[in-house]
């Protein structure tokens, strides 16, 4: 059972809302908290947050209303940066070059609730995240990492939403001897497999 065996999967079901493209009406349980902390990641972790229609939609989406303005000024300011932007191959204006394929996905393999209330939760989500440009000569070709967040998660209106949350690297495994992928076949991977929605 789950006090035995901690990280086993708890069998409960994922949500059927959604917000938007993001899964919603996650249960006021430590199960709901960690389904959403994990489900969150991946949509702020997503290509979706380089573009300001998409990026809006995700703050309102996962962050508490009390937060989402201010959240939403701080990574305008980041996600709107031309040199950020071009840094990582995209135009000022967030769009990948004409050929290339911008790849920023979150991959979740763990989470773990820290702390526990009825209107407040701590999880923590582990996860390996691929990111870069997939195509004949990008400059930052898609490459894999591993981190961390750590998410404060309010009760609200009847769901988790974020508060805050931290990052940090790792824990990192072991890399396998594999041969890279090429770009085409990264670009062809990212466009024909669809991800989850995370139940804890």
């Amino acid at each position: 059972d789950g006090a035995s065996n901690p990280t086993a999967a708890s069998g409960v079901k994922p949500v059927t809302g959604k917000n938007g493209t993001i899964p919603a009406g996650f249960a006021r349980d430590e199960q709901g908290a960690a389904s959403a902390a994990a489900n969150y990641a991946v949509a702020l972790g997503s290509d979706g947050m380089y573009y300001k229609v998409q990026r809006d939609a995700i703050v309102d989406a996962v962050y508490a209303p009390a937060v989402a303005t201010a959240r939403r000024g701080d990574l305008d300011k980041v996600y709107s940066n031309a040199d950020f932007l071009t840094s990582i191959g995209l135009s000022a204006d967030g769009r990948p070059p004409a050929g290339m394929t911008f790849i920023s996905r979150t991959n979740p393999v763990g989470s773990k609730v820290e702390k526990f209330g009825a209107d407040s939760a701590t999880v923590s989500v582990w996860y390996s995240a691929l990111f870069g440009m997939a195509g004949e000569g990008s400059t930052n070709p898609v490459s894999e990492s591993w981190f961390t967040n750590t998410f404060e998660l309010t009760w609200v209106d009847g769901d988790w939403k974020v508060s805050d949350f931290t990052q940090k690297d790792g824990p990192v495994p072991v890399g396998r001897d594999q041969a890279a992928s090429s770009a085409q076949e990264m670009a062809d991977a990212v466009q024909q497999f669809g991800g989850f929605t995370y139940a804890r």
